[in-house]
């Protein structure tokens, strides 16, 4: 067992602590402080459910515990799933007082926490992130979720978690390509506000492929410690946590236009995050130099650096519905260095229209 980690996201009195360590999940105690005698319903998916129930439902005790196994997969993060959360929790009679903890990736996080903010107008939850990709990023920060055939994410709500328990035993039984998609957040967080972070992933990205316990433990750490002091400054995004989504608005369109699943989220991020940096060096903003890097970084953790020919106009027509788009602008993140970013909605249209050509046409 590793050292224990412990962040805080600092919201006044809805602040709450993200632990991280190795085997947390067979650690006697460790949820009592947050569960304390509450009727507890569970929340995974058929393929992490089999692997990490029974150890989570031995860790609350005597509890009243119920549980849900999910379809696993992007595909699946939809409202008739939301929906079926809450028609257990109904027919469980679970009360106001219950809480709900989440076990599995982001998918489960997402549509867990939608329904626990939504079931009696608001329940405590636990996010328990299996997941790299959801460990450094969906599990922290209360943005809850369901896919609409529209666009990503387009229907949910902010409910944040009691505490985010992170075992990074979960990830050796994370396939190598959801290791992978996890990185693509990783690396986002040194591009916003820490070039030395980005720096240190370059060195260390062969350990972090290998899974190195060290590496491993540093980057969600870190990952984890930016997140919160981001959130913690702009809770629902009214400004300056709009960072965080940066090649995000060109991911969620290759999510939605490829169909759902067949990229995953960190893939489609790693391709969206490679166009903003090509429209910030295009706009005069971002240094070739730091272009290269950027790219350099993601080829050497296996992950794409160009979106799929899907055609312009379906591409754009994604992007336009695009939760960050604001008074029909499309505001997007752009680079000025690595380590420093800015979220603008003031740049050509025709640049931008002259990129998704160039990468889109088929």
């Amino acid at each position: 067992m590793s050292e224990l980690s412990e962040q805080i996201v600092n919201l006044g009195e809805r602040s709450y602590p993200i632990l991280i360590g190795s085997g947390l999940l067979k650690q006697d105690g460790i949820l009592d402080p947050f569960v304390g005698d509450a009727d507890v319903f569970v929340v995974t998916n058929d393929v992490v459910g089999p692997l990490y129930l029974k150890m989570l439902n031995a860790l609350l005790g005597t509890r009243r515990i119920d549980s849900i196994e999910l379809p696993d997969g992007e595909v699946h993060k939809t409202i008739a799933s939301f929906e079926s959360i809450l028609d257990r929790l109904v027919a469980g009679r679970f009360a106001r007082d219950a809480l709900l903890i989440t076990l599995g990736g982001g998918v489960v996080g997402d549509i867990g926490g939608f329904a626990a903010a939504a079931y009696q107008r608001g329940i405590r939850f636990i996010q328990v992130p299996t997941t790299l990709l959801a460990q450094v990023d969906s599990a922290v920060g209360g943005k809850t979720a369901v896919n609409h055939p529209g666009g990503k994410n387009l229907i949910g709500a902010f409910h944040q978690p009691s505490a985010v328990l992170i075992d990074t035993d979960t990830l050796v039984t994370l396939p190598d390509r959801e290791l992978r998609a996890g990185l693509a957040e990783i690396v986002k967080y040194g591009l916003i506000v820490d070039a030395e972070f980005f720096a240190w992933l370059e060195v260390h990205a062969a350990e972090l492929l290998a899974r190195e316990p060290a590496a491993l433990h540093h980057a969600i750490r870190r990952s984890c410690q930016l997140k919160a002091a981001i959130v913690a400054e702009d809770e629902r995004e009214a400004g300056r946590r709009a960072l965080l989504n940066l090649g995000h608005t060109y991911g969620h369109a290759i999510e939605r236009c490829a169909g759902y699943g067949a990229w995953l989220h960190g893939e489609a991020v790693a391709a969206g995050i490679c166009m903003a940096a090509e429209f910030s060096a295009r706009l005069g903003y971002l240094e070739s130099g730091d272009t290269g890097r950027i790219s350099a970084l993601f080829t050497a953790l296996a992950l794409p650096t160009s979106a799929p020919k899907l055609g312009v106009d379906d591409f754009m027509a994604a992007m336009s519905i695009d939760k960050k788009v604001v008074a029909g602008e499309i505001r997007l993140v752009l680079l000025h260095s690595i380590g420093s970013a800015e979220v603008t909605a003031d740049y050509p249209s025709a640049e931008l229209a002259a990129l998704l050509a160039e990468q889109l046409v088929r």
